[in-house]
């Protein structure tokens, strides 16, 4: 019997969610991403998946932008927040609406979907764990074994677990274009930002570089400013607009847009996490260098390091040849 492809075992790996979350629950989904970061985009298309292939059935949805003031849940329902690398203090509003919802729903089960947790403030991790040791029917998913050791370590009574990504529900992506391009360099240009970007940087031309923010044309990024906007006037209307149903159509002509650029390298070059996994699912080569607090090399050694086609700067020099 062939073994399964590394990609299936993430994606099969998923499948513990559904131990807090079964299958044909009712849940509300917190927090999912209304910017122009794509890697929080492809965990929201994961995440979608994951609840239609399970028929968990999303009664609502909120991102941080429209979650209202007060809001009456059913008590069966579950509140399920969105994952990513936005747990601790570095993205302020995610956190706090996290810490909201823990402190305003203390009767209902919360599950956080897989996250990357840092905290540059000790008070500040100390503040969210005595709120969150205080919930009793708390489960909190991490992405790699540093935010495992700080989870059980800090928030020692919530449920704590280990699981890949949401992105790897998509496996497999297929390709949308032919591979006519030597290198993507697709890297980052924010805080999270470190000095050893800077061989991929002088590799670089600009025809080759870019980062979710600059791959996305100005009228593209304006788009996504025109929804926030939106989603602000919806809150304070009290929801009539179809706002969330346009947002996500317009996602998917981002994603695929995203997915139609990667298919057409041979290879791609990131400290993105997201450029990495979204590599991954298009079965291509890749080397991921890590950001500024170790979020990309404690993902790629804890669950993709098995993955042939791809590799992590520093650990193996052999793949950082330029593709024939």
């Amino acid at each position: 019997m062939a073994s399964l492809h590394p990609m299936d075992e993430l994606k099969e790996k998923l499948k513990a969610i559904l131990e807090v979350v079964p299958q044909d629950s009712e849940i509300i989904y917190l927090d999912y991403p209304v910017y122009n970061n794509g890697g929080d985009v492809l965990i929201m298309k994961g995440t979608e998946k994951f609840f239609h292939d399970y028929n968990i059935k999303v009664r609502a949805r909120y991102s941080a932008m429209d979650f209202p003031d007060k809001l009456s849940i059913p008590d069966n329902w579950i509140i399920v927040c969105h994952g990513g690398g936005n747990f601790g203090d570095l993205y302020a509003n995610h956190q706090n609406l996290r810490e909201k919802v823990v402190r305003d729903f203390p009767n209902h089960r919360i599950v956080v979907m897989p996250q990357t947790i840092h905290f540059e403030s000790e008070r500040k991790a100390d503040m969210a764990a005595a709120l969150f040791n205080n919930h009793p029917d708390l489960h909190i998913f991490v992405r790699d074994t540093r935010s495992y050791d700080f989870a059980t370590a800090k928030f020692h009574k919530c449920r704590i677990r280990m699981c890949p990504d949401m992105a790897h529900q998509l496996w497999p992506l297929q390709p949308s274009a032919m591979p006519v391009n030597d290198v993507l360099y697709f890297l980052r240009t924010d805080i999270e930002t470190v000095a050893g970007q800077q061989q991929f940087d002088k590799e670089a031309d600009d025809s080759n570089r870019l980062d979710w923010d600059t791959m996305f044309t100005p009228l593209e990024v304006r788009g996504i400013v025109y929804f926030q906007k939106f989603y602000r006037l919806d809150k304070k209307l009290g929801g009539p607009l179809p706002t969330r149903t346009l947002w996500y159509k317009y996602t998917d002509y981002l994603m695929n847009k995203a997915i139609s650029l990667f298919s057409s390298y041979k290879e791609v070059r990131t400290s993105r996490l997201h450029g990495h996994i979204l590599s991954c699912l298009l079965d291509m080569p890749n080397v991921v260098i890590d950001n500024s607090y170790g979020k990309n090399s404690q993902y790629y050694e804890t669950w993709t390091s098995g993955i042939s086609k791809a590799s992590l700067h520093g650990a193996s020099d052999s793949k950082l040849e330029q593709p024939s």
